[in-house]
């Protein structure tokens, strides 16, 4: 269930009556915590105070928020100054990037989405508040909702992919999780949605670039997700760096205010992204420092990040009357209102129990959560011969850059990561083994290199195997912020391993490690099995282990699709129809490529399992849904093999007339089934006219009647529809 958000208390306006000016910019600035600074490293050359100037800062209430340090003891002296020794004795809210785990690391949000499982997201965002609370956290930049259709841009490791109902269920359950159920209570971490908004529809799929958009596009696909977080309960927001349509999101007032606060009713805090309302000098939206302090502000931006602006202009702003008073007690208020609802105003030492900190004992459950969540993120592509999965006795070789590697691991992110109990493919496998099994590990190239010799190792141990496991994919840098790539393929001298091991006639299965959808080529393209494993956190050997020796069988779909070549950016599965769609005869004159049909090597949804599903005919319970009424959707799913499996059982529709051309498919549901070998089972699913709205030509939401058609199927290109009509209104 959301939050509630709670109202305004006596205290803050009282404190609200007793500020100067100067205090109440103070509340709205954040800055990078040098007094415990566990990542100083992350934005050097901005992080060049001392703690004992940023403990002055505090002493003077001139800052609001303190972000990237980490530490129980040292918070209590943080706050301590704040309480004791500032005139007003606020408290300082403590902030951290706290992606995808703290101590324990869970896979990247992209791969967590391959689950399905919104739940399973909950809990790891759970897990990860209780281990960043310990550390004297109150606050992270987390979770990213942006919608990403353009596997070049390298943040898409940070969302839940391509699709928009499956982001809003992702948003929601990581606003559910890092929260919690009491705001007040010690293990609630406030979860921040960002980057608002648009951010992953930056042109090119470059990071920073301008965003170009539809406003039907905007509201339907990369608005939803932060109304979901927002309804989840969520109370801060953060802004994108990119502008849309030429103004940049963070002095963006008809997003900040009209989106946010006026239509959705937002009652928390925006904060900026790092040192963005600096940045609107450079989009060449302000003309200086001064001017940037002010459009950002009167935009709706409350807390501005490390840039330093508001506490040097906006005093001054507020002297001339071009801010008005008001204006800067309401986003104040906001930010003490924050303060309140976690509790801080009745207790500032409030998740800084050094003892908490120490405290190990969540550990083994935490580890037993991240091995989960990692096999359950996994997805298999592929599996010709059912070459997977692979026999305890087998004679195999783990090959490739990743097989013992530790630094590669955790995926883009990741600041507080304890790489001790990081556990690589190496030793995952050999813990599942018998005592004296063959297993040959050979590295045969570096990350982006060739290594002496080792081309000529990896061909004598696959001619030695049964089966190769070949370890390849992106170097963990290659995704992220400031990540974005030309062309998404795997590094030449790991493609050259790839086609050198391939040519032994061993068979090969591929463990991919990627933080975006990837454009697979030659030998790595024709593996007999390829295993998607991402970037899958702390107990990755372990997870990758358990679906390779078939301890569990894959139930991770895929959330962005994979293209056949880089040059289809921007590329997803429920792009508008054309005037001229693509036939399967290939002739010219049709939506494709010269090179390529248009469509993905494996679409979104794709994924198998090691049962063998088959789906029966959808079918719809009327042939009519009325305009305030239900219809119900079914088909019978059965697991015909000899394994027990999990099916991700997807419902799509696609609309075949409307006021803007609609797209080929959409996801409206999705459900995980588990199968016993010769189970099948009768899904359902229950459609209503809101399901099927959007935002007309006229610029209204709603749902227009016509003609639908409906898929139950394992992917968004599967199966055959069934069709209704959704009646006008009566």
């Amino acid at each position: 269930m959301p939050i509630a958000h709670p109202a305004t208390d006596a205290r803050i306006e009282s404190l609200l009556a007793r500020m100067t000016v100067e205090e109440k910019v103070g509340q709205l600035g954040v800055f990078a915590d040098m007094v415990r600074p566990f990542a100083p490293d992350v934005n050097p050359e901005v992080n060049v105070s001392n703690a004992a100037q940023v403990l002055e800062q505090v002493r003077a209430g001139q800052v609001g928020c303190l972000f990237n340090g980490v530490g129980a003891a040292q918070g209590r002296e943080i706050q301590r100054v704040a309480v004791e020794e500032s005139r007003l004795g606020i408290p300082v809210l403590l902030a951290a990037d706290v992606i995808h785990g703290m101590r324990t690391v869970f896979p990247i949000p992209l791969g967590e989405a391959a689950s399905f499982e919104p739940q399973l997201a909950e809990r790891t965002a759970r897990a990860t508040a209780v281990e960043a609370t310990a550390a004297g956290l109150h606050w992270t930049y987390a979770p990213a909702v942006d919608i990403a259709r353009d596997q070049r841009w390298g943040r898409g490791a940070e969302g839940a992919g391509e699709d928009t109902f499956l982001g809003c269920a992702f948003a929601a359950a990581r606003v559910r999780g890092f929260q919690g159920e009491d705001l007040r209570a010690a293990d609630s971490l406030l979860a921040t949605p960002k980057h608002f908004v648009a951010y992953g529809a930056v042109a090119g799929g470059m990071d920073y670039n301008y965003v170009e958009i539809a406003e039907g596009t905007l509201h339907d696909v990369h608005l939803p997700p932060f109304k979901a977080a927002v309804d989840a309960g969520a109370l801060t927001v953060m802004t994108a760096f990119n502008d849309i349509n030429g103004v940049p999101a963070s002095a963006n007032h008809a997003m900040l205010t009209g989106v946010l606060r006026d239509a959705w009713g937002f009652p928390g805090l925006v904060v900026s992204d790092y040192t963005a309302d600096m940045e609107l000098v450079a989009h060449g939206y302000a003309e200086d420092a001064r001017d940037a302090t002010r459009r950002a502000f009167l935009a709706g931006m409350d807390m501005s990040m490390q840039s330093g602006f508001y506490a040097e202009h906006l005093p001054g702003l507020v002297e001339s009357g071009e801010v008005p008073v008001a204006l800067l007690d309401e986003a104040v208020r906001r930010v003490l209102s924050v303060k309140s609802a976690i509790g801080l105003l009745d207790d500032p030492y409030r998740s800084l129990d050094p003892a908490r900190e120490v405290d190990t004992s969540q550990r083994a459950a935490h580890e037993a959560l991240a091995r989960d969540a990692a096999r359950r993120s996994i997805v298999l592509l592929k599996n010709e011969g059912d070459v997977l999965p692979v026999s305890r006795q087998a004679r195999i070789a783990l090959i490739g850059p990743f097989a013992r590697d530790v630094d590669n691991i955790e995926g883009c992110w990741t600041l507080f990561g304890d790489k001790s109990r990081y556990v690589t493919l190496e030793a995952g496998l050999r813990a599942a083994l018998p005592e004296g099994a063959a297993l040959d590990v050979v590295d045969g190239c570096a990350l982006e290199a060739p290594l002496d010799g080792g081309i000529e190792s990896a061909v004598a141990a696959a001619r030695g195997a049964d089966v190769v496991l070949l370890a390849v994919g992106e170097p963990q840098r290659y995704s992220g912020e400031a990540q974005s790539r030309t062309r998404i393929v795997l590094p030449a001298a790991q493609q050259a391993l790839a086609e050198a091991v391939a040519a032994t006639g061993t068979p090969v299965v591929v463990l991919l490690r990627n933080g975006r959808a990837l454009a697979l080529e030659g030998a790595v393209r024709d593996a007999q099995a390829i295993l998607v494993t991402w970037f899958l956190g702390s107990q990755t050997g372990h997870a990758v282990a358990d679906v390779v020796f078939g301890e569990y069988s894959p139930s991770g779909r895929l959330p962005v699709s994979f293209p056949h070549d880089s040059g289809q950016q921007p590329f997803f599965y429920n792009h508008p129809r054309t005037g001229r769609p693509e036939t399967p005869e290939m002739t010219e004159f049709k939506a494709r490529w010269r090179e390529y049909p248009n469509t993905a090597l494996y679409p979104f949804g794709h994924g198998l399992g090691y049962g063998r599903i088959e789906y029966g005919a959808t079918r719809v319970d009327a042939p009519a849904l009325e305009w305030d009424g239900s219809l119900q959707v079914r088909a019978t799913v059965a697991n015909t093999g000899a394994r027990a499996a999990e099916e991700v059982v997807q419902l799509y529709v696609h609309d075949r007339v409307g006021s803007r051309v609609r797209p080929v498919r959409e996801l409206k549901g999705f459900r995980k089934l588990r199968l016993q070998p010769g189970e099948s089972r009768e899904v359902v699913f229950t459609l209503s006219r809101a399901q099927l709205a959007f935002t007309g030509a006229d610029g209204r939401f709603a749902a227009e009647p016509g003609a639908f058609d409906v898929w139950i199927a394992p992917s968004s290109v599967a199966g055959e529809p069934a069709r209704f009509e959704l009646l006008a209104s009566r």
